[in-house]
């Protein structure tokens, strides 16, 4: 089983590497700006999109765990229904956002407390953005199925050509050609459709145009659209939770004196890099315990579950040390500015122990996508977000300032991993 793991979570790891690497690509361009509110600007962007789109985010878990257990059965009919659900709504989903993009920018606007300068490179980087929302949020839903199915080197194959083209257009508008924020902007834009289009010719390879004929029917007259709805609504709300919790942390972090704010979210990429290598075993975890779980096997599912929290702490130990080491000299990589460095290396120490810390909550994420245990998942995240990180942040910042914002956030992921600990047996084996 350890071969299992490892085959499916090298290309998993890659894959998921790609995309901190474009946002900190992002922030190394904006970090090399005349002034701290580039990379404020282009932090609270991220954050927005990634409000915005990742809310839609449970329609690659969703896809993930269904279709990973149709695979462990070999129910291609079942497969191709899931995948078909799942393009449909994502379509829908993207053209809202772009009808309704004014409205939703000026909320953002409402509640981002940040200069006029600021607000003025947001404008420019939205108004380009929102119209990567069909192709990201469908992009979710082919990733699904892919991993569902066990193919991820596929899944990497997508993510390499959308950074590479992100990263070298990004690059180019911005240093040759003085476009600025808009650069990066153009540059997710083009990226995006890029991978769009070789993830639908990854699908027709797959099942061929049949897809397409049979859509409408599997769309209209397939049964087990409940199921799909029931287990996709209870990720949509674990997803908004999480959500909540990381853009509430963010744009609290950012808020403070310019200097600390700009520091704050450099050490938030180190989350995020440490979270998607992480989530790169997770992946894996989805795709054999949804095996197994289809297979009604649970023999081999405690054991999946075993190896993957042994390659998780190996995994976390390492990017712990990776932090611990190099930690000032990736700041450096992410900014020339000696003050925003200087303000950040105090907390640098919530961010060496993070891989490790999360690594138990993410891998438990993924056990629990795989086997469609989408009702524990949701509680475990609306405890962790109203019962313990609310509370801590507005009792331990008060006291502890800074350092009281990233106690908070660490408290709210040991939460996670705790409260699906407590709840796999209900949530999981006896459903078995």
């Amino acid at each position: 089983m350890y071969k299992d793991f490892i085959k499916l979570t090298i290309p998993n790891i890659l894959t998921n590497l790609t995309i901190p690497l474009v946002s900190i690509v992002d922030v190394m361009l904006m970090g090399h700006m005349e002034e701290s509110y580039y990379i404020i600007a282009i932090g609270l962007s991220v954050a927005i999109f990634n409000l915005m789109y990742w809310s839609f985010g449970f329609l690659r878990m969703g896809t993930t765990g269904q279709v990973a257990q149709a695979f462990g059965v070999s129910d291609t009919a079942r497969m191709q229904s899931i995948l078909g659900k799942g393009i449909a709504i994502a379509t829908f989903l993207g053209l809202v956002f772009i009808v309704f993009q004014d409205p939703i920018l000026s909320l953002c606007k409402e509640v981002i407390d940040v200069s006029d300068s600021t607000l003025v490179l947001i404008d420019a980087y939205f108004e380009i953005r929102i119209y990567t929302a069909p192709a990201s949020i469908i992009l979710f839903v082919i990733n699904g199925w892919l991993l569902g199915i066990q193919q991820p080197k596929r899944a990497l194959v997508i993510a390499l050509l959308i950074n590479t083209v992100n990263i070298i257009l990004s690059y180019s508008l911005v240093q040759y050609f003085n476009y600025g924020i808009r650069g990066v902007a153009i540059g997710t834009l083009v990226a995006q459709f890029a991978g769009l289009a070789l993830g639908m010719y990854y699908v027709i390879r797959e099942y061929s145009f049949q897809f397409f004929i049979t859509l409408k029917s599997t769309l209209i007259r397939d049964s087990g659209w409940r199921e799909f709805i029931q287990v996709n609504g209870d990720l949509f709300i674990r997803t908004l939770c999480l959500l909540f919790t990381m853009t509430f942390f963010k744009v609290n972090a950012a808020e403070l004196e310019v200097n600390l704010g700009a520091g704050n979210l450099l050490l938030l990429e180190f989350i995020s890099l440490s979270a998607y290598g992480i989530d790169g075993l997770a992946f894996a975890a989805e795709s054999i315990s949804g095996k197994y779980f289809g297979r009604a096997n649970l023999g081999q599912l405690k054991k999946s579950i075993v190896v993957a929290f042994q390659i998780g702490i190996i995994i976390g130990l390492f990017g712990t040390l990776v932090y611990l080491v190099f930690g000032r000299q990736i700041l450096e990589l992410l900014t020339n500015q000696e003050q925003v460095i200087d303000a950040a290396m105090p907390y640098i120490g919530w961010v060496i122990i993070a891989p490790l810390i999360h690594s138990i909550a993410f891998i438990w994420d993924g056990i629990y996508i795989g086997c469609t245990a989408s009702r524990e998942m949701k509680w475990s995240l609306l405890i962790s977000t109203v019962v313990v990180f609310l509370p801590s942040y507005y009792v331990f910042s008060s006291i502890m300032g800074n350092h009281g914002i990233w106690l908070s956030f660490t408290l709210f992921m040991v939460s996670r991993g705790l409260i699906q600990s407590v709840l796999v047996k209900r949530g999981i084996f006896s459903r078995l």
